[in-house]
């Protein structure tokens, strides 16, 4: 019997703490790093990968993804867990809540998460966890529980479902959140959110710090009044009229009063997504000095790096927050260049074109929220990262390491170092091609990235190792597995 089971040779490995990869051999045994060393002697293992000279960074975990928003649960595990292969993604973070769209139905998690957990199981290609958003006074009851039976150690709040809807303007917000009669989403509802998810925090002190609140910061009643003078002023069309009908000091707004709840509750672990604009990052960072305790994490989208409001092919790119313009997108690389933001994620959300626009095709009120994206994430970070300076292993920290450290995953994924999970993303830097959606394993139609340049390509994917894609064909066998958190070394 063979002391590995895989030796993937002739690569660039990023290592933790090393801004370029390293010139080493990774053996594989039992799905962990057993070693990593230059000159591997290929007999010690069953199987031998020749890399091909190309970059071996962490697989992706990719923290925010939508599984089941638009298309029935089961499916997306399958085929947007194959998109996500192909961008070198081997762990998905996906966000779940009660209410309209996912599975259409509220009720307690105690019986709404087994569902989801059956409904995935052996579907998925790569790992997989969840994050909850507890809806209602009842869901905030449940967070120990949900803590300590289930894994689930990040939980969510949607800043503007109490007064705008998912697409829009919406005047019934309890019947498309499914909440009990007599409960509100709101502020109020948000600060208490944040004192059961302290509440947890002090019955789990072991793994406190993994316990954490992700916030969608946006402010309804400045969306439902900016969306109504861009709608009257009828100047506007497009993607533009869509960013400025949710501005971006909507964003900062939501972020200031997140952050002094999250005072106000003692809760110092708190994320604050998909960060669109300068404004939006400003608040962030005024609040962090302000709140000096308070540890909180920033995080962007793929989509908001790669392409802006004026660029991006059609209504397709509309999402919440909006793609904004060409002057927040540089504004977000900088920040980013300056170590300001902490992880990089996709938000992918398969929405097929059908369901996405409405009549007319190009009113972009009437389209959905949302597309995929993680097909591009680690090869749009390479490719645009490249040119700006920003290290592989930087690369690595934002779209693996941090995190998995933060969502309870850091024992076993996030890095290429023994004993973690085989978890590799195989990178040729040497390539350019061009984005086009009938390449993606997406059962999405259409990309806001149609027609993009990239400089970089995921080639190999490797969840515990087993290899789930070769040579850019994706595998067909579901290896994937529901992670409770925090994982185990």
């Amino acid at each position: 019997m063979s002391e590995l089971d895989l030796i993937i040779t002739n690569v660039s490995v990023v290592v933790p703490g090393q801004d370029e990869p390293q010139s080493l051999d990774i053996g594989v045994r039992d799905g962990r790093i057993a070693r990593l060393e230059a000159g591997l002697d290929t007999d010690l293992a069953d199987r031998v990968v020749d890399g091909g000279g190309k970059t071996a960074f962490p697989g992706v975990v990719d923290a925010h993804q939508h599984w089941g928003i638009y298309n029935p649960l089961p499916e997306d595990a399958v085929s947007e867990s194959r998109a996500s292969a192909q961008g070198g993604v081997t762990t998905a973070i996906t966000y779940m809540r009660t209410g309209q769209y996912y599975l259409n139905k509220g009720g307690p998690y105690s019986e709404f998460f087994p569902e989801v957990l059956s409904l995935t199981e052996g579907k998925a290609l790569i790992d997989y966890a969840f994050h909850l958003a507890p809806m209602s006074k009842g869901h905030i009851e449940e967070i120990p529980s949900l803590v300590g039976d289930h894994g689930v150690t990040s939980f969510k709040i949607f800043m503007f479902y109490g007064g705008h809807g998912l697409h829009g303007r919406s005047a019934d917000q309890s019947s498309f959140l499914m909440t009990p009669e007599g409960e509100r989403y709101d502020y109020a509802h948000f600060e208490f959110v944040m004192r059961g998810i302290q509440k947890a925090r002090e019955e789990h002190p072991e793994i406190a710090d993994q316990i954490s609140l992700s916030l969608h910061c946006e402010t309804a009643e400045i969306m439902t009044a900016y969306t109504k003078l861009v709608e009257d002023e009828g100047t506007l069309t497009g993607l533009p009229a869509y960013s400025a009908s949710r501005p971006p000091h909507s964003e900062g707004l939501a972020v200031t009063i997140a952050s002094y709840l999250a005072h106000e509750t003692e809760l110092p672990t708190i994320n604050l997504l998909h960060l669109t604009s300068r404004k939006a990052v400003e608040a962030a960072l005024m609040m962090a000095a302000t709140f000096p305790h308070i540890d909180f994490r920033r995080e962007v989208t793929v989509g908001h790096l790669l392409a802006d409001c004026d660029t991006a092919h059609g209504v397709g790119g509309k999402v919440n927050p909006p793609l904004r313009p060409r002057e927040d997108v540089e504004a977000l690389w900088q920040y980013l260049l300056d170590g300001k933001i902490d992880w990089v994620v996709s938000d992918h959300a398969c929405c097929k074109e059908e369901l996405k626009f409405g009549e007319p095709k190009d009113d972009v009120f009437l389209a959905k929220s949302g597309f995929g994206g993680a097909e591009y994430l680690l090869a749009g970070m390479v490719s645009e990262g490249s040119k700006r300076g920003l290290p592989f292993g930087r690369i690595a920290e934002l779209t693996s390491t941090n995190p998995a450290t933060r969502y309870g995953l850091g024992g076993t994924k996030g890095s290429l170092e023994l004993g973690k999970d085989a978890d590799i993303a195989l990178v040729d830097t040497s390539v350019t091609w061009t984005v086009r959606a009938e390449d993606s394993e997406s059962t999405q139609e259409y990309t806001p990235f149609e027609g993009a340049e990239l400089t970089a390509k995921v080639t190999d994917t490797f969840v515990r190792g087993h290899q789930v894609m070769t040579d850019g064909v994706v595998s067909t066998e579901p290896v994937g597995r529901y992670l409770s958190r925090p994982t185990q070394a």
